[in-house]
């Protein structure tokens, strides 16, 4: 899996693309989150839209950002996941608790909504 990521008006944009599967790569991208301006990022927003596969481990790793970011009384949202990622999300139920935006400009007014 690779990954980008992007600091924009106060949201960081996770840019995702490959297999969202267990790997190095995923834990040095948490590792990476979790080190990027001292924890003081409230908003995030993950693009799956180039994501082919996710396992269990994946799913993990979405509740696991979710998580960090609503513990500093933030938000997180999910842009634009294939097919195949929405059925996973509706099938483990995690839909009801994650916001999917269909592009980056309402994932940006969302994120910026919930704070205020």
């Amino acid at each position: 899996m690779k990954y980008q990521t992007e600091l924009k008006e106060d949201i960081l944009f996770i840019r995702l693309e490959g297999d969202l599967i267990a790997s190095a790569d995923t834990q040095g991208m948490i590792e990476d989150i979790d080190a990027m301006e001292g924890g003081k990022v409230l908003l995030c927003a993950v693009d799956l839209s180039n994501v082919r596969f996710m396992d269990s481990s994946g799913m993990g790793v979405l509740v696991s950002l979710l998580t960090k970011f609503r513990n500093r009384g933030g938000e997180l949202v999910l842009i634009k996941p294939s097919d195949h990622i929405r059925k996973l999300l509706i099938v483990t139920k995690l839909n009801a608790i994650f916001t999917i935006a269909e592009n980056d400009s309402f994932a940006t007014q969302f994120l910026k909504e919930s704070i205020y």
